[in-house]
């Protein structure tokens, strides 16, 4: 394995909120984040909703809020970044494909924001490339005309899916980026990612979905409560979990529907 295009250690972030007057409070919302993730790989980052993943992608490309606290080391190809730097990278060298559809501009055509992606993406034909970009996501030229309330939810992930790949970053950090896919779309984006890393990119793979993502995942992580607790090779989700040491992998892997919902007590 090449050394690691990103790697997280110890990222912590708390939020400063004022209350009455100049009172003022520390909120704490990651503890203690490890991440990496490789060229070639695909990282999938699991845990429950509030476990920090979003988070943990909005402070990789530095773009926590004004009173946001961050401690710890964010390194870019073996180099420690500040979040002014990280911020410089993203669009260009790591690329984030957000998980609400409210990402995209309400006022502007679907098209004219399509295009732009491949325009900075240094397409030579942006109207050709956003065609072509949608299509190969099952969406037709009539959606290029649309605004994006005009959209179904699986259409509008399509349409965020094809902008933030437009310019095949070294970096994706794809969060949640199945929710509202029928099961072939899911596929679908699923091998794209995978096909990306296969072509050298590093893909962190944010999602609650544990099943879909151990179908491309070369290594999961997991987190709970704003603090990275596990690392394990998709390989020991298996059976009853025996080859889980983390009881709360093991919960987590027990209690899916496949499995019987099963709630271990030692979690």
């Amino acid at each position: 394995m090449s050394r690691p295009l990103l790697e997280v250690a110890g990222l912590e972030v708390d939020f400063l909120q004022y209350q009455r007057g100049l009172r003022r409070r520390t909120v704490p919302a990651l503890t203690g984040m490890d991440l990496t993730a490789s060229a070639g790989e695909v990282v999938a980052l699991v845990g429950a909703s509030g476990a920090g993943k979003s988070l943990l992608a909005h402070a990789v490309l530095g773009l926590l809020p004004p009173n946001a606290v961050e401690r710890g080391t964010v390194a870019h190809d073996g180099v420690p970044v500040d979040p002014a730097a990280r911020r410089r990278l993203a669009g260009r060298e790591m690329t984030l494909l957000p998980q609400s559809a409210s990402f995209l501009d309400p006022l502007a055509p679907v098209g004219r924001q399509v295009r732009r992606s491949a325009q900075l993406a240094g397409a030579a034909d942006p109207r050709a490339a956003a065609e072509e970009a949608l299509a190969r996501r099952g969406l037709g030229p009539d959606v290029l005309h649309r605004y994006p309330h005009e959209l179904s939810g699986g259409m509008a992930r399509r349409v965020l899916v094809a902008m933030a790949t437009m310019c095949r970053p070294r970096l994706l950090l794809a969060d949640e980026p199945t929710t509202g896919l029928g099961a072939a779309d899911v596929r679908t984006t699923l091998g794209e990612f995978r096909s990306m890393a296969d072509d050298g990119a590093a893909v962190v793979l944010i999602t609650h979905e544990l099943l879909a993502a151990l179908e491309v995942a070369d290594r999961v992580v997991i987190c709970r409560d704003g603090r990275t607790v596990d690392a394990v090779d998709p390989a020991d989700f298996t059976g009853d979990g025996s080859a889980l040491v983390h009881p709360y992998t093991r919960a987590m892997w027990r209690a899916l529907p496949v499995n019987g919902f099963r709630i271990p007590e030692e979690v």
